[in-house]
């Protein structure tokens, strides 16, 4: 039996299989729509696993389509990229892909950051098919790293050092520059007998003038010459060419020498401002850690003074080029001939100082016979251009000359003395008591060898260096008018040289014994020979300004010039600094050439005991002013002075 349906209803089963039929056939729309989806997913896809090393989300076929695992394009890429693997470049796609059937290409950009933060970007198209399965696979080639590559080649860097630019002088010439070098070796299997060659060759380092500081070292050349192999080179010092010419004939006859010249960046002479110059040396392994963008093994560096401290300015930026070399069939790797990318190097820019050749060399001849440490400053009082900085024994980058924090002794009477003439509080003929020995609170001063004067007059008292004068003079001064009176010329000032210096520190406030010593340059000042030099210019002046040293890059902040001095106090102090060298404790330089020399001496205890003294000298002469320091000097009469009388003879002489 049947039951029939009018023909506007129908069964419900009917509907149930065609609501059925409708959500099967929406399925099979929105599957469809997938398949169609355009390659832009797997350009992205592509891109984002070559910076990551994981492509395996990419389908890859050769040009042949031929299947190509993912894993073997992550190591072809990177042995594409060559020495620049390590920092896979930005990749980005550029627009849209373009669909043509089943094939499309998309471009986009490779941005590689090189070593120095050198950019190179360039434009490639990939290539995809759409497979069988409607997915789209990329086509795999080297091209696809860069248009030149091929298979088995690798992407390389060759760096071009930049012509380092030179530290100047005054007069804009070169102070370092390229200069002949000997280095002295050994052949091992060229020596009969090593201690007698030892021996020899000690002797004869030892000879050479001025004396080779550091001295060279030999202690452990018989082991590394045991240890060597018997056809080595063994190298035992570099010499410049001017030291090795004093004992050529000397060590060349010796068996197994050996010696190979080349250029070095140096000074004129192994002196010639060495601590505030630094060197010019190979990158250490400090250095390569401390900037490994910039630094490459082999890369001249500059260490300590100028040299380091504007060593990327006259360093330079090396030139870079990205080439291709190709592996053979026997392993090796030979150039490809083909270049991707160059950059010229750019020279290093000079800085220029206001050093002056002459001066320079006559500081360094006057220190040359003082076996303790030392320096010198010369300053050019119409416009304090530092014109020679010099340092006497000790390490090479010790400059003493700007670094030293040492008391300055009698010199810094020339301070408290400007302060008391300032005050109204002593007068040129005023008499001022100068006794052997002068107590405060129960602590007592003296003067050196225990002299005494008496009453005479101040300028005796400065001329003759009378500490115990100053100590009863010192309450006149109050508790801060030292280190007012030491502003005023300098001291304690923030100073902008294009170098660290320190500027002194002056005694202020303290116990009345305190300020008795300050008043002669004892108690808690110090100071560096920089500081003095530039103060004792201030007074030939008539103000204090602050001393110049780098002119170009010029520094950022100098500091300001200090007041006019009283022309009054000027004149009288003036006249007791050249009564220092007529009639005082300096009348070694009474007969020096180049005109009249005024100034100051002074003695400086550094500890507890009277026997340990620093020797300190302070003037000037026409236009230069200077300071000489000797540590544990002891009296300025057997060590500053003559320092600065074979400065002062040797700079007359090189006018």
């Amino acid at each position: 039996m049947s039951v029939s349906y009018p023909d506007h209803r129908r069964s419900p089963v009917r509907v149930f299989l065609s609501a059925v039929a409708a959500a099967a056939l929406g399925a099979a729309t929105l599957v469809g729509c997938s398949s169609q989806e355009g390659p832009e997913g797997s350009v992205d896809a592509f891109l984002a696993g070559w910076r990551s090393g994981d492509l395996q989300p990419v389908g890859f076929v050769d040009p042949t389509g031929a299947k190509v695992p993912a894993a073997e394009v992550v190591k072809e890429i990177k042995d594409l990229s060559g020495e620049l693997a390590a920092t896979p470049p930005a990749l980005n796609r550029s627009g849209d892909a373009k669909v043509t059937k089943n094939l499309a290409t998309a471009g986009y950009r490779v941005e590689w950051t090189l070593p120095g933060n050198v950019k190179w970007a360039y434009d490639r198209q990939l290539k995809l098919r759409r497979g069988g399965d409607d997915k789209w696979q990329v086509i795999w080639e080297p091209a696809l790293v860069h248009e030149q590559l091929e298979a088995g080649e690798r992407m390389a860097l060759v760096r071009d050092r930049a012509t380092r630019g030179g530290v100047l002088d005054a007069a804009g010439q070169p102070i370092v520059a390229p200069r002949k070098v000997v280095e002295v070796g050994i052949q091992p299997n060229q020596v009969p007998d090593v201690p007698d060659l030892v021996a020899k060759l000690d002797a004869a380092f030892k000879a050479i003038r001025p004396a080779l500081t550091p001295p060279v070292d030999l202690a452990d050349l018989p082991k590394r010459i045991a240890s060597a192999d018997p056809g080595a080179f063994v190298s035992v010092v570099t010499l410049r060419d001017d030291a090795y010419r004093q004992i050529r004939s000397r060590i060349r006859p010796l068996p197994g020498t050996q010696f190979r010249s080349s250029e070095r960046e140096l000074a004129p002479t192994r002196e010639f401002a060495r601590a505030l110059l630094g060197s010019v040396d190979e990158a250490t392994a400090d250095d390569l850690k401390a900037a490994p963008d910039r630094l490459r093994q082999g890369d001249l560096v500059g260490h300590g003074g100028l040299q380091g401290r504007y060593d990327e300015r006259l360093g330079g930026t090396p030139g870079l080029t990205v080439t291709v070399r190709r592996t053979n069939p026997d392993g090796k790797s030979e150039p490809a001939g083909k270049d991707l990318f160059a950059v010229e190097p750019k020279a290093g820019e000079p800085v220029k100082t206001t050093l002056d050749v002459a001066a320079q060399n006559a500081a360094d001849a006057a220190l040359r016979g003082e076996p303790k440490r030392s320096a010198l400053v010369a300053v050019r009082v119409s416009d304090g251009a530092v014109l020679a900085v010099s340092n006497g024994p000790g390490p090479a980058g010790q400059n003493l000359a700007f670094d030293a924090q040492v008391p300055p002794g009698s010199t810094f009477k020339m301070v408290s003395a400007l302060g008391l003439l300032d005050r109204g509080a002593v007068t040129l003929d005023g008499k001022v008591n100068c006794p052997k020995n002068f107590s405060v609170e129960g602590r007592s001063f003296k003067n050196s060898e225990n002299f005494e004067l008496g009453s005479v007059p101040f300028r005796t008292d400065f001329a003759k260096s009378c500490n115990t004068a100053f100590a009863f003079l010192a309450p006149e001064l109050g508790p801060d008018g030292l280190a007012e009176t030491g502003r005023s010329l300098g001291l304690e000032a923030k100073w902008d040289l294009g170098v660290d210096a320190f500027t002194g520190k002056v005694s202020t406030g303290g116990s009345k014994a305190e300020r008795a010593a300050a008043a002669f340059g004892q108690g808690t000042t110090v100071v560096s020979p920089l500081a003095m030099a530039a103060a004792t210019a201030g007074v030939a002046r008539g103000r204090w300004e602050q001393p110049k040293l780098v002119l170009d890059p010029a520094p950022a902040k100098p500091a300001a010039p200090g007041p006019e001095l009283k022309p009054a106090s000027l004149t009288a102090l003036r006249t007791m600094m050249r009564e220092v060298v007529t009639a005082g404790t300096a009348k070694a330089l009474s007969d020096v050439p180049g005109g009249p020399v005024s100034g100051k001496t002074g003695t400086a205890e550094y500890d507890n005991d009277p026997k340990h003294l620093h020797s300190w000298f302070v003037g000037w002469q026409g236009d230069i002013a200077f300071a000489v320091f000797v540590e544990q000097g002891g009296s300025s009469a057997v060590s500053a002075v003559p320092i600065s009388e074979r400065f002062l003879r040797g700079l007359a002489a090189a006018r």
